[in-house]
This record gives structure tokens, sequence and C-alpha cells, in this order.
């Protein structure tokens, strides 16, 4: 399908009809030889508990973002290219099925389908775009997907010391680099970690200290080359399409308590070829 869509009519003004939902907080989404593959919503799992989200799929791009009023409105939008992706199958649990993660440098995330099918028609998709992408690149898949963060409600207390109970006064904070939940005693190092953010990141203690430890391994290695090599990384910008990490997860939403999200009637995940 990608091909033959790419430059056609109805591609242009399916990109526009996207581009004029998220409106002016959007980026611009029309390029030579980009093409709208599908579109639907996925429930993401957030923070603070699963949001329903529109999810865009581009042949080079996966775009997503929150609804306002569906297929009118929509913000706080996402850019992933999609040569930064991996995928991973996931089980399901009491609250969420049909889940997969979609893993980058920057962020990985779950989502999940309303149906077992869907899930499947998602997963092709974006592995054929992906595949697809990295042929003509020459590119390698992400090596070092960044770790997704495990939700607020899956544990009341401190992932690493385990005695600190979480409540109105003890903060969750999470751990940047392996996701962890966990309180403001076992989260006050900060570390660079330019994959992820051009700032000093909240990493917990043993985060800290493993972090620590390979950075004097690579600076014992830098000092046993004798011969000064140029360094590659520097002037090193991470893209600036990063997320802060006041994400749109932090946002409060209200949703109309009638919303219904997932109709069985509607087949709102869809296609197109």
């Amino acid at each position: 399908t990608m091909d033959h869509l790419a430059n056609t009519e109805i591609n242009s003004q399916r990109i526009a009809a996207v581009e004029n939902c998220f409106g002016a907080s959007g980026q611009p989404l029309a390029l030579p030889g980009r093409v709208l593959l599908g579109e639907g919503i996925l429930t993401k799992e957030c923070r603070k508990k699963p949001k329903p989200r529109i999810f865009f799929l581009f042949n080079d791009i996966l775009v997503y973002g929150s609804i306002i009023i569906n297929k009118r409105k929509y913000n706080s939008q996402h850019i992933i290219p999609l040569e930064d992706v991996t995928l991973e199958t996931l089980p399901d649990t009491l609250q969420m099925k049909n889940r997969w993660m979609i893993k980058t440098s920057k962020k990985s995330f779950v989502v999940s389908a309303a149906s077992l099918t869907e899930r499947k028609e998602w997963i092709s998709h974006l592995e054929e775009c992906i595949k697809h992408l990295l042929s003509k690149t020459g590119r390698q898949p992400c090596r070092e997907p960044a770790a997704p963060w495990i939700p607020d409600k899956a544990t009341d207390i401190c992932m690493r010391c385990t005695h600190t109970k979480f409540s109105t006064l003890t903060r969750r904070h999470h751990c940047r680099k392996c996701g962890f939940v966990v309180c403001a005693d076992c989260s006050r190092q900060r570390f660079l970690m330019p994959r992820l953010s051009p700032k000093p990141l909240r990493v917990c203690n043993l985060c800290y200290r493993q972090l620590l430890a390979e950075k004097k391994k690579e600076a014992e290695a830098d000092r046993r080359q004798t011969e000064p090599i140029p360094s590659a990384m520097q002037g090193y910008e991470p893209s600036s399409g990063d997320d802060s990490d006041k994400s749109d997860d932090e946002k409060a939403e209200q949703w109309p308590a009638d919303t219904e999200f997932y109709t069985s009637q509607v087949s709102w995940s869809s296609f197109h070829s």
C-alpha cells in the first residue's frame, strides 16, 4: 500500500485532515513521499491510569495525541521516528488486554487495543513499515530502548528501599534509567543521559552507582588509548523532539463520565489501502 499512495490526492487530504485536528498545537505533517497508512484509538498505560490516545501510523513516523473531541480535535502531539521503534507483545493483565510495548531510545510505553485482531493489525503494519525504513536507510534497529515507567498504582511502597510507604505527603518519583517507582530518599541523584535529555535526570541510587561505575570504566578505557582520538560525541545534541518530564500524562484530564471509547459497532481502527 505504501508506495502507490504516495503523492495521491486522497493521501494529501488525509494528512491535511490530521494536521487540522491538531490545529496550531501540532507540527506540520505533510512531506513529499510521506503516506498516512492507518489510524485508531489505543489505550496508553500512563503514569496515573490508562488513557485513550489517538494514534496515526505513517510510513516513517508514528504520531499520537490526546483526544479532546474524537475525529475533530486532538492535542499534546508526539512524533516518533519509526526507525527508532522496536515492539514487544505483552501478556494480558486483569485491567488490560491485547497489550504490547512500543520501545524507543527516548521513551518506551505500553498500549492496548480493543481486540486481539486489532493488536495483530497494528503490530504487522508497524513491523512492515519499520522493516521497509531500515532497509531503505541501512540503519540498525534501536539497541538500547528506554525503560518504560512502572505505573504509580503498581506499588504502594518504594521499589528500592521497600519500606517507605507512599501517601499524599510522600510522593512517588520515577527513576529515568530503570523506570522504577521510588521515594525521594532513594532518588536524590541526577545523572546526564544524553540519549534521553540534555539535562541531568533523576535516577535511583542503584542506577546512579551503576552509571557512575560505567562512566569510570569508560574514562579508564579512554585513558588507555594513548592516541587522543577526537570524539564523535562532541557537539552531540539530542533531538528536540524530546518529551519533557511533565508529559501530558501529568496534566489532569476531565473526561465526561459517559464517554464510551469502545463501542462494538464501530470499527474505529482503520488501515488505508
